[in-house]
């Protein structure tokens, strides 16, 4: 099913089905994916989708995950995924890679694949109007499903890159999972298969063991093919027959074990601590059996399901903003497990030395539920929501991006979810939601939270170790809420309007046609400028956005911390008539949302709305505009969860070393730093609220642009009478150059914490900038053919790391700057040695240019790319607004294609000599405490 009802009902969210005694019939798969079975057992679904135009989207799915490995194995599910990239038939040693990249598919970022417990799955996205692109995507899946070499030279090259992959996971949190996921699984077979390994196989696997998982699992009665995209589906279907038949099951078949978590009916306890954790977290956990999601009657139930959550989160959310927070965060609701189960999971994280407190308002917000249910007006709210949510998924349907429908035949296949389709969906929705009644949503408290099968995990920092309490004293804390004499939860919904006042429309004073673009630039008698730009990319989306200049850079030091915070602070307050909690409840069932901003060096607004709620979004600009609330028992809880957030935050060696990054490239400028509990105290509600009133006080400085299903005729009158009707005082006020760039000059640095033998570097290089497109499509050029010169070497030749990153960044004011970043994570012991292949390899960019096969490569990728984006709402927003902000020709998009072709390696060379020189180069290396020093 899809993911499209709630945030918390996904294919996992699931519970123990009793509410029909008869057996029902299974849903019927969608009737737009054309499937079938090969003699072999080999299955497939194709389906023919045109969003977007002229890709496809191929997954090759295997029921074979960790959860199937022998002892010698462990971590070779995974390993023979790399594997899957190192060599097959048609693809010897990493041709694959190199002749996708060739054809404008990313690695990575596109071509990728993962590994689970209980499956492996290939992901291919690829153009669908190149035959011989599709033609060998064709054989790529075919190599995939049963034609890996595993080539020993190969086995060995690959072992420190997946060593790599499994040392960015090590950490506090990876640490105490070793030891609660055995009790919280129960010591079965998932509690021992965790998908990475073990070192010890890793290190010294020989090839017949990774063979042999092959041989057994990589099979066709154990595979499926999917596809959709742009593509015939019918001729598709016979190269896919024709191609797939030959496959074969092994001589003597072992049988697919169906792996579970069995239930005890047993309670449990763990409490750990670690020194590098930085917070105190409980969680109550409380499993169950979870039944399968294959006929209507269980779509009924995971709509109850998803009604239950939507309600108890709101509630959840409402405690979290009281003026004294019990905690830092807490939640609770029904979520999907492992192994066959699902849980009710009630989490909190707590106060620095206030666990108990935290824990039993966790706790309450559960027992009150248990014991009095939910109130109609809240089922009401939701179920409002819900539909409203059905609908829009149903008005899409056309325009549903491929991989949606991939992932939910994948989850067929895989788990037997039913995929019937958005429109049945949708009618399921519709005749099911009036029935439900909030009897039956209240009787779910009854059948999850529950005295057995309940798992009770805490983690804290280590400095707590003593303080923690026993299992004893824990039951004691849920036992004495059981016992309070509590109240029924109280609905408190305001009857008043969003507005205190209707607006006075004002007036379009013009009205400017750019048609190449198709846009309509308005400007209203506020001086507030509108521009529209209607498009057909959805079918029900309109996104918008407001920009301004000034920012934080119009406040003084004095005031930053309080003017960085007021674009959140402000609006977390509430808006016109209506608190947060009411707003809230104003909001639910309406598909829109808007957020007030405020940077550096602009403020403004970001929203999103379906047409049918735009006037709403609109009320809610006007509102946050022109009525924001200063609410002094909400900030003083923000205030409260944030110094609990920030007390322990030296612990994490990820942090450390980000607040350190920070520092340097912002030359220890307070505007710059990390978050700290000095600059927490220096934020005030009074101030924020005057800065956020200042911003905000002058509409004939904004711009408005909108994108999407606009009607125009519609809309118009709509800005008149929110957006003209704002204020304006005409002062037009203009961003500050505050002076703040990245420090000229060599600058080293390494920062010692942490105790896992890992490290993180960062090289960075900056400085002025010759600011034009042409550049800027260069230097972008540069960042990519150098990341496939550093996947190349530091990850396939020198085996040395996992996932190289290379970014660059350039910005036109306040002055014309660049910044160009290589990360990557390693061993301590290796940094020395990668960082010099690194810089050895920029150094070829600079003497020599980079190959023109590479400067291909990304060309194709980037062509690739572009053409997708702009068929996206989120580009041409995205773009709009950059070239209105920096003064460029809105134009320059049609230029784009030209520029890339123009770039040459020659070109290339040219560049990194000027920016890439070394002259400005800051190293900045993590390492841990107690490890390897590097000078």
């Amino acid at each position: 099913m899809r993911k499209i009802s709630t945030p918390f009902l996904t294919i996992c969210i699931l519970a123990p089905f009793a509410l029909f005694a008869q057996k029902q019939a299974q849903l019927p798969l969608d009737p737009a994916v054309r499937t079938g079975k090969l003699a072999n057992g080999f299955t497939y679904y194709i389906r023919h989708n045109e969003e977007p135009k002229n890709r496809l989207v191929m997954y090759l799915v295997n029921k074979a995950g960790s959860v199937l490995e022998e002892e010698d194995q462990r971590g070779l599910a995974h390993f023979m995924e790399h594997m899957s990239f190192n060599g097959t038939k048609h693809f010897p040693h990493n041709e694959l890679v190199d002749y996708l990249q060739k054809a404008g598919v990313r690695f990575g970022a596109d071509l990728n694949a993962y590994t689970s417990f209980d499956e492996t799955v290939y992901q291919l996205p690829i153009p669908s109007d190149k035959p011989g692109l599709l033609k060998g995507g064709i054989e790529i899946m075919r190599d995939w499903a049963q034609e890996a070499t595993l080539d020993p030279v190969e086995i060995d090259k690959e072992r420190g890159v997946v060593l790599e992959e499994k040392r960015l996971g090590k950490g506090a949190g990876e640490r105490m999972q070793r030891v609660y996921w055995p009790v919280l699984l129960n010591n079965s077979r998932y509690a021992v298969r965790i998908p990475i390994g073990l070192d010890t196989v890793l290190d010294n696997f020989k090839r017949p063991a990774i063979a042999r998982f092959y041989h057994d699992w990589y099979r066709p009665d154990l595979q499926a093919l999917i596809i959709v995209g742009d593509i015939n589906a019918d001729s598709l279907e016979k190269v896919v027959r024709r191609t797939f038949s030959d496959l074969k099951n092994p001589l003597h078949e072992r049988g697919r074990i169906k792996y579970t978590v069995p239930l005890t009916g047993k309670n449990q306890f763990v409490a750990l601590t670690d020194k590098e954790m930085t917070s105190t977290v409980a969680e109550v956990i409380i499993k169950h059996p979870q039944p399968p999601l294959k006929t209507a009657g269980d779509y009924r139930y995971a709509i109850l399901q998803g009604l239950f959550n939507q309600v108890l989160g709101a509630r959840y959310a409402e405690l979290s903003r009281k003026g004294d927070p019990p905690f830092v965060e807490g939640s609770g609701g029904i979520s999907g497990f492992i192994g066959g189960l699902d849980s009710y999971d009630a989490r909190v994280v707590a106060k620095p030395g206030e666990l108990e407190k935290g824990l039993k308002a966790v706790w309450r917000e559960t027992e009150r539920v248990r014991r009095f249910g939910f109130t109609p007006t809240e089922l009401e709210r939701a179920k409002t929501a819900y539909l409203s949510r059905m609908e829009t998924a149903l008005k899409e349907k056309d325009k549903t991006n491929s991989e949606s429908f991939v992932k939910e035949y994948q989850q067929y296949f895989l788990n037997g979810i039913a995929a019937p389709g958005i429109t049945a969906e949708y009618d399921l929705t519709k005749n099911d939601l009036p029935a439900i009644t909030l009897d039956e949503v209240n009787k779910l408290t009854k059948e999850y939270i529950t005295d057995v099968n309940r798992d009770i995990l805490i983690m804290a920092p280590e400095k707590d170790k003593n303080s923690l309490p026993d299992e004893t004293t824990v039951n004691s804390w849920l036992k004495a809420v059981a016992a309070e004499d509590l109240s029924p939860y109280k609905d408190e919904v305001s009857t008043l309007p969003l507005l205190t006042a209707e607006p006075v429309p004002g007036t379009i004073k013009s009205e400017l046609q750019e048609k190449e673009l198709q846009m309509t630039t308005l400007t209203l008698s506020n001086g507030a400028r509108v521009l529209l730009k209607p498009t057909d990319f959805k079918n029900d989306e309109i996104i918008f956005s407001a920009f301004a200049p000034g920012g934080t850079s119009l406040s003084p030091d004095a005031d930053y911390q309080s003017a960085a915070g007021a674009g959140t602070l402000i609006p977390a307050g509430g808006a016109g008539n209506y608190n947060p909690d009411q707003l809230d409840k104003y909001l639910e069932g309406k598909q829109m949302g808007v957020a007030p901003y405020m940077n550096e060096r602009y403020e403004g607004f970001n929203g999103k709305s379906t047409p049918k709620d735009l006037e709403t979004a609109l009320q809610m600009v006007y509102a946050y505009f022109t009525e924001p609330r200063k609410d002094t028992v909400l900030f003083n809880g923000i205030i409260q969860r944030s110094r609990a957030g920030l007390l322990n935050r030296a612990n994490d060696p990820g942090s450390v070393f980000s607040d350190t990054v920070s520092a340097v490239l912002g030359n220890y400028n307070i505007r710059r730093t990390g978050p700290s509990l000095e600059k927490l105290q220096q934020v005030s509600l009074d101030k924020a609220y005057r800065i956020y009133k200042e911003r905000f006080a002058d509409a004939s400085n904004f711009t408005f642009t909108f994108v999407g299903s606009i009607d125009t005729n519609t809309i118009k009158p709509l800005l008149e009478k929110y957006i003209g009707s704002l204020p304006a005082t005409n002062s037009h006020e203009a961003a500050k150059d505050l002076g703040l760039h990245i420090p000229e000059g060599k600058i080293e640095k390494n920062i010692y914490k942490g105790s896992e033998p890992k490290s993180t570097v960062l090289l960075v290089f900056s400085g002025s900038f010759d600011y034009n497109q042409e550049n800027k499509v260069k230097l972008d050029a540069l960042k990519e053919t150098l990341e496939i010169r550093l996947l190349q070497r530091l990850r396939e030749d020198e085996s040395g790391v996992y996932s190289p990153g290379v970014f660059d960044n350039t910005s036109k004011y306040p002055r014309p700057r660049y910044s160009f970043i290589i990360q990557f994570g390693c061993a301590p012991q290796n940094v020395d040695k990668l960082i010099a292949s690194t810089l050895d390899e920029i150094n070829k960019l600079r003497t020599d240019g980079p190959p023109q096969e590479n400067v291909d490569k990304w060309r194709a990728e980037e062509k690739t790319g572009f053409g997708l984006q702009l068929k996206t709402n989120g580009f041409w927003l995205k773009y709009i607004d950059g070239q209105l902000q920096n003064g460029d020709d809105l134009l320059q998009v049609t230029q784009y294609t030209g520029l890339l072709d123009g770039v040459t390696p020659a070109g290339l060379k040219d560049l990194a000599g000027k920016y890439l020189s070394g002259g400005n180069y800051i190293r900045l290396v993590l390492l841990p405490e107690n490890g390897l020093k590097i000078k």
